[in-house]
């Protein structure tokens, strides 16, 4: 049934009547809407814009995968063939001793150099870059003066540089805003954009017995903790990078490659036949499992770190980002003394109704309603509709039972723990 949802793009639900539908049959069930571009303006459908094929295009067609835009790009949503399909290709990826291939090209890679970087970086995101050792990386935010939220970053302390990459939908925003507030900090700083990379991510349970075979014999990955990264040759590629990291829940690994040897990069891993590629489509329903947000979805510039439950990204109450601050919006909602200021909503997960509820759909308290559900899929792992979603403060509470709109009838919800399924992320003894 994923598979046809997400052949359908056009269309607002899936009115296809299916025996093995997931979900009852009689049940029209929402369209994943995949392609983004940065809030508020975000597409809420597969677009027709004019897309730019990645280094991976011409093996993403030969392993028969269904291209949509997204992003301002041509990517696979599944693959058709008999492994592929969004509902196997998300299961494979959680499989003992399996993992998953994506493309994620579409993001954008960055370089930041200078005496100065450390110093702007925590000028321009919550995190604390300072306290990074060499090869530790680290999730971030970057904010507006308002204290809202522009992008999600991923980064790393690469010794003479910093290695950033940002969501693919927001990087050339996000790398506009960069450019004024370097314009205005006025220090020893500079920014790269790496288009000349492709970035591929392996994901699973199996993707460190692959990478293994892909590392120099120095490499030891049992002592490469997750958000760790370095430089590094790939199946004897150079000039390529190697990050433990993804947005899938599970272990693996993020590898940026040199656009002219991504190809020789994908294809080397797709030789071990643990390996399965994956689409767009299993990425998303793995990532809201796993409880993280989806950018121009359930985190935008209209949203704040408390109301996104993201105030981990900063520290604790006495960590020294908390204190100190120093960071764009620190102030709309952090007092000077580093507590979190009050808020009116939280993001929180959702289970416990019959039928998906669909990005939009609204929460209700009896006859008010109390908010509206960001994400939401059918799980494939545990079988039942999740979502994820913003209610009022004081319905936050795991266990709080509301109610959700679904075409016009409401269903009973439940405040419920995120991660929805258990993550696997590695740690080094």
């Amino acid at each position: 049934v994923a598979k046809l949802l997400l052949l359908y793009p056009g269309r607002d639900v899936c009115q296809i009547t299916c025996s093995t539908c997931p979900s009852s049959s009689s049940t029209m069930l929402p369209i994943r809407n995949l392609a983004r571009t940065a809030a508020p303006t975000a597409a809420r459908a597969f677009g027709s814009e004019a897309t730019l094929p990645t280094a991976l295009y011409d093996l993403h067609l030969s392993l028969k995968g269904k291209m949509v835009p997204f992003a301002g790009y041509t990517l696979p949503v599944l693959y058709e063939t008999e492994e592929g399909g969004v509902m196997k290709e998300h299961l494979h990826c959680r499989s003992a001793g399996k993992s998953s291939l994506f493309d994620v090209s579409h993001m954008g890679q960055l370089r930041w150099r200078g005496a100065d970087r450390v110093a702007f970086l925590e000028k321009v995101l919550v995190g604390d870059i300072g306290g990074l050792g060499e090869g530790e990386g680290r999730l971030s935010l970057i904010t507006t003066n308002e204290g809202t939220i522009i992008d999600d970053t991923v980064l790393c302390n690469a010794g003479d540089s910093v290695y950033m990459v940002v969501n693919g939908a927001c990087k050339h925003k996000d790398m506009a805003h960069f450019e004024e507030e370097m314009a205005k900090f006025g220090g020893d700083v500079s920014m790269e954009y790496c288009d000349d990379l492709a970035l591929v991510a392996l994901q699973g349970p199996g993707a460190t017995a692959t990478v293994a075979k892909l590392v120099p014999s120095s490499v030891d990955l049992s002592k490469v903790d997750f958000m760790t990264g370095f430089d590094t040759t790939l199946a004897g590629i150079e000039g390529c990078r190697l990050t433990r990291c993804g947005y899938t829940g599970e272990d693996g690994f993020e590898l940026s490659v040199p656009n002219d040897k991504a190809e020789l990069l994908a294809q080397a891993i797709l030789e071990d036949s643990s390996v399965l590629p994956t689409g767009l489509g299993a990425r998303d329903s793995l990532r809201l499992e796993a409880g993280l947000c989806l950018y121009g979805n359930d985190i935008d510039d209209t949203i704040t770190p408390i109301e996104a439950n993201l105030t981990w990204t900063i520290g604790g109450p006495k960590s020294r980002r908390r204190t100190e601050q120093g960071f764009n919006g620190a102030d709309k909602f952090l007092t000077p003394e580093g507590k979190l200021k009050k808020t009116t909503k939280k993001r929180v997960g959702l289970m416990g109704f019959k039928a998906p509820a669909r990005e939009g759909a609204e929460l209700f308290l009896g006859d008010e309603q109390v908010g509206h559900v960001t994400s939401g899929t059918f799980s494939p792992c545990l079988k039942k509709p999740i979502a994820m979603g913003y209610v009022s403060k004081e319905l936050a509470k795991e266990g709080t039972e509301i109610q959700v709109k679904i075409r016009n009838k409401m269903q009973k919800a439940v405040v419920t723990k995120m991660p929805f399924v258990p993550t696997n992320y590695y740690k080094a003894a």
